[in-house]
């Protein structure tokens, strides 16, 4: 959705100017702002490999018994239960055990927030003003983070690094892919749009209450909002009265790089991942984002999202939810439940299953677990095929990478788990994982992390 102003608004080279990019027309890159600081990620080598006889979980609703996946050149060619092997393919016999998607995680701090936990090392909130768009979470992340790999063992393929709560509007997220790289560039998701992180609730108004500054309520988390959203349309009016005089470059309006996230979410380049634990909360911000004419791709805690799954399916928003529900550690958080995230499936609207931690983000697929448990207790009957969507398919929509990876068709990046069994059972483990068709992890190597320390042992390794 985008404010009026902006809809007719043509694409200008001078955008590309914006960003040091001058003589280029920003509308032949299909970008109003291009991303100065582009995705280097190769995938690591890869073999033509058939997995057969699993039981799929496709990330589309669909469930496969005898199923088998053909991978080629990275890419996922062939799926269902009649795959002819390619001669000299690699072929895994998958007897007994099960296929989904990479799980994805909308909502981690890993990289910002590392291993050890150090106070040198925390990088993930600039608390130092209520509006803190112009910082870059990529610009923290320490991509030697141990819990890459602790992840990359639960089955995470990709996974959404956001700034803190402690602001109103906290900073741009980054979505990485889950493989060794010795710079954040190099495992930056190619091409996937930027997060813009908001915060509502408890977190910005103690932060800066305690200081004296605004805001201290409610009220004022409202109106912060309110001025940075009027302040980001009148920067885009700025540049389109610029354009429209002739564009002289004495009268180019002065680049402000808090303004440039904001006015790249009004234009429908940033998307907005909304911290925010109360379903009155969130209907709020549903309002102020249709009052400036933005969209809202995913609540995140959303502990209560429950309360208003209606606004959520009609307004197709996601929520990222903990799958335990998360109840009672705050205020905010008093009314959790753990059937939070089924009955937000139940009504239609699109259910997450995050992290928020270095720890749970590891075991993705028994919280959600525990989420299909307790929903299934108040006797709505939710699939394993629906359910693996919380932790695939779901996630890259609200990251708008789904016409990408997230599930097993056709086409897609092979970001595939094998897990030893059922992965909604507390015994399961991912055995396999492979990221663009490359076998990355192997639960059953001696260095389980095929490319750790950034080694390609494409022959030693790869064939297993």
């Amino acid at each position: 959705m985008r404010s009026n102003y902006v809809k007719h608004m043509p694409i200008p080279w001078v955008l590309a100017v914006i960003v040091g990019i001058p003589g280029t027309i920003a509308g032949q890159q299909g970008s109003f702002f291009p991303d100065p600081f582009p995705s280097t990620y190769e995938p690591f080598p890869s073999r033509t490999t058939v997995i057969e006889n699993a039981t799929i979980l496709t990330g589309t609703g669909q469930r496969i018994d005898g199923g088998s996946i053909l991978m080629k050149g990275g890419v996922i060619t062939v799926v269902g239960t009649n795959v002819n092997v390619p001669t000299g393919a690699t072929v895994i016999d998958a007897s007994g055990k099960w296929v989904t998607p990479g799980v994805i995680d909308t909502h981690s701090h890993l990289g910002n927030y590392p291993s050890p936990g150090i106070e040198s090392q925390q990088d993930g909130n600039e608390m130092t003003d209520p509006n803190t768009a112009e910082v870059w979470a990529e610009h923290g992340v320490w991509p030697q983070d141990p819990g890459f790999g602790y992840a990359l063992a639960g089955g995470v393929t990709t996974l959404q690094i956001l700034p803190g709560s402690g602001n109103l509007f906290g900073g741009r997220g980054v979505t990485l892919k889950n493989v060794p790289s010795r710079t954040v560039q190099g495992m930056k998701f190619p091409n996937a749009p930027h997060a813009l992180k908001m915060a509502c609730g408890e977190n910005p108004k103690r932060v800066y209450g305690g200081l004296g500054r605004a805001p201290s309520s409610a009220m004022g988390n409202g109106a912060g909002y309110r001025m940075g959203w009027i302040k980001a349309q009148k920067y885009l009016r700025d540049w389109q009265q610029w354009w429209d005089s002739g564009s002289v470059p004495v009268d180019m309006p002065e680049r402000d790089l808090q303004l440039e996230t904001l006015a790249a979410v009004l234009v429908g380049e940033v998307r907005v991942h909304n911290h925010c634990y109360r379903g009155d909360e969130m209907v709020n911000m549903i309002n102020i984002a249709n009052e400036f004419g933005y969209s809202i791709a995913s609540f995140h805690h959303a502990v209560s999202a429950y309360k208003v799954r209606d606004y959520l399916a009609e307004n197709e928003i996601c929520a990222s939810m903990w799958g335990s529900g998360n109840w009672g550690f705050k205020l905010e958080a008093w009314d959790g439940i753990e059937e939070n995230v089924g009955l937000v499936h139940e009504a239609g609207a699109c259910a997450i299953v995050h992290s928020d931690s270095p720890v749970e983000i590891q075991r993705l697929n028994q919280h959600s677990a525990i989420a299909l448990r307790a929903v299934r207790e108040e006797g709505i009957d939710i699939s394993y095929e629906e359910a693996i969507r919380w932790i695939t398919s779901n996630p890259a929509k609200s990251m708008g990478i789904d016409g990408h990876t997230g599930s097993i068709e056709e086409g897609k990046m092979g970001d595939i788990v094998i897990w030893t069994g059922n992965p909604f059972s507390v015994y399961t483990h991912a055995e396999n994982v492979f990221i663009d068709g490359a076998l990355m992890y192997d639960r059953n190597a001696p260095d389980p992390i095929i490319f750790g320390d950034f080694m390609v042992r494409m022959d030693q390794e790869v064939g297993r």
